[in-house]
């Protein structure tokens, strides 16, 4: 199984710009620039590869927990994840911080924390990530 995703830059790295496309079509000309890199702390001015990391970090952990959540007999309600990427400039990303609150019926918070590290161990994400700081903070909501 292969996933493609195209990046296309123009001009130098402060001054150009770029757009990036993914096969499933969900993302489409997407914008990205130096700014929205570096510089804009908000956010809002077009996504950064240490997004787009955060995004494939935070889903797939999610669908690792619910697989094990599943195969412990305490399906979730719900997961939500965050994973926070850093990018220290002329050092590089140097860790993806999850956050995760999950609604789980029937389960005790040691049990939901231990199959929690698991996933975090185990998500294909997580392991490709393994050049990196990867920390996980989990809790029952």
């Amino acid at each position: 199984m292969k996933r493609t995703a195209t990046a296309n830059w123009t001009g130098s790295l402060t001054e150009g710009s770029g757009t990036l496309d993914v096969l499933s079509g969900a993302l489409k000309t997407l914008p990205y620039t130096y700014k929205g890199r570096f510089v804009d702390e908000s956010g809002q001015s077009g996504t950064n590869p240490e997004e787009l990391i955060a995004a494939a970090h935070s889903g797939c952990f999610a669908m690792q927990l619910a697989h094990f959540l599943a195969e412990n007999g305490t399906p979730a309600t719900n997961l939500e994840v965050e994973a926070a990427v850093t990018l220290i400039p002329g050092t590089g990303i140097t860790g993806s911080a999850l956050t995760l609150v999950g609604t789980v019926p029937g389960i005790d918070e040691a049990t939901f924390r231990e199959l929690a590290e698991k996933a975090k161990a185990n998500c294909p994400v997580s392991k490709a990530l393994g050049a990196i700081e990867v920390t996980l903070d989990a809790k029952l909501g």
